[in-house]
């Protein structure tokens, strides 16, 4: 990796329009263009995708498709991952998430950051005539036997502790402890989740 590539890892401001980065998206915007064409009955060749998008995943990984990733290389993935259609990754920073996690419809894992000064957004020329901001990120890891709900959103560096649930439509923008109940626009951990909660306590 360039020297770019490493500030941009470190969560340092860096150029996100070079040579190296435009291959590494330009690979991954490909595979989620094939990864969208193929059915639950392609198995081999949605395995070869998964396996070229997300070189650092465990066994049993399961996407439904359509996604969207950054890179796909930045984003490490435990055993028994699902993800319901319309998934995102912006993995500028690293993303770790756990194992067994599940993620349901339009979930999205955002670690990508921009300048809250104009000057410092706006598009300017670069030494080799590119156009170009400046950007950077905060990493994203989400811990073991997690629930994402639908639209979820996970902002730029938030943990997510092992265990949790979080709700339909929560926007998470800190950090959120272990076995936690997790709501809301911001998202707030309302209680922790305990032996009650198990389905045979409840009537069917």
């Amino acid at each position: 990796m360039d020297e770019n590539t490493k500030r941009r890892l470190a969560g340092k401001p860096y150029c996100p329009d070079t040579a190296e980065l435009d291959k590494f998206s330009h690979l991954a915007h490909r595979l989620c263009r094939d990864y969208t064409l193929t059915t639950d009955e392609d198995e081999l060749e949605r395995q070869a995708i998964i396996d070229k998008l997300f070189p650092n995943h465990g066994e049993g990984t399961y996407i439904q498709g359509p996604m969207y990733v950054d890179y796909g290389r930045f984003t490490t993935i435990g055993k028994n991952f699902y993800a319901n259609t319309h998934f995102t990754i912006l993995d500028t920073c690293p993303v770790t998430i756990g194992d067994n996690v599940m993620c349901g419809p339009n979930v999205s894992i955002i670690t990508a950051m921009h300048p809250l000064c104009y000057q410092q957004r706006n598009l300017r020329q670069q030494a080799d005539g590119r156009f170009s901001d400046y950007e950077y990120g905060k990493p994203v890891t989400i811990g073991n036997n997690c629930w994402l709900a639908t639209n979820v959103t996970v902002c730029p560096g938030v943990t997510i502790g092992d265990g949790c649930v979080i709700g339909a439509g929560a926007v998470v923008t800190k950090d959120m402890p272990a076995n936690s109940l997790v709501v809301g626009v911001p998202a707030k951990a309302i209680r922790q989740i305990t032996e009650a909660d198990r389905l045979n306590n409840f009537p069917y």
